[in-house]
């Protein structure tokens, strides 16, 4: 799976945790997917929903369908409702967010705007959630590591 970074090479293969571009999509559906769901989910429904595409409104309709369809058929907790950011920071390659900085330089790392420009917004994505205070951070500087930021 492409898609998937190798920070995440620990879970990668059983997907018992959400990778990032699973919790890329969630957010630009607005939908909160908890790990409680995910791990009722099979293994081909889990690969499917990273798998999936999501560059088109009609494709980000059709995820967020199947997420509330797999989340009937696999689990009795139901799904909530998350609201979609118009202009998320990860798709702002202008703006290096205070919290992925202060991160960086946490970990004695100097993050510059042009770093941040020359990244996916998936890759941006990743560093914003790994920059969050109540995140487990341990992956973010490898995720600097394989970006090539350091």
């Amino acid at each position: 799976m492409d898609n998937l970074f190798q920070f995440e090479q620990d879970f990668v293969e059983s997907l018992h945790c959400i990778p990032m571009v699973v919790r890329y999509k969630l957010d630009t559906c607005g939908v909160k997917l908890k790990l409680e769901h995910w791990n009722q989910f099979p293994q081909k429904v889990r690969q499917q929903l990273v798998q999936n595409p999501m560059n088109t409104p009609e494709e980000i309709t059709i995820y967020r369908s199947l997420l509330y369809e797999f989340v009937k058929q696999y689990s009795h907790i139901p799904l909530k409702d998350l609201p979609i950011d118009d202009h998320p920071p990860w798709l702002n390659a202008t703006r290096l967010p205070d919290s992925v900085q202060k991160k960086a330089e946490e970990v004695g790392v100097n993050l510059t705007l042009k770093h941040w420009e020359n990244l996916t917004p998936l890759q941006r994505f990743a560093l914003l959630k790994l920059s969050r205070p109540s995140h487990e951070n341990k992956n973010f500087f490898p995720a600097l590591r394989e970006f090539n930021i350091v």
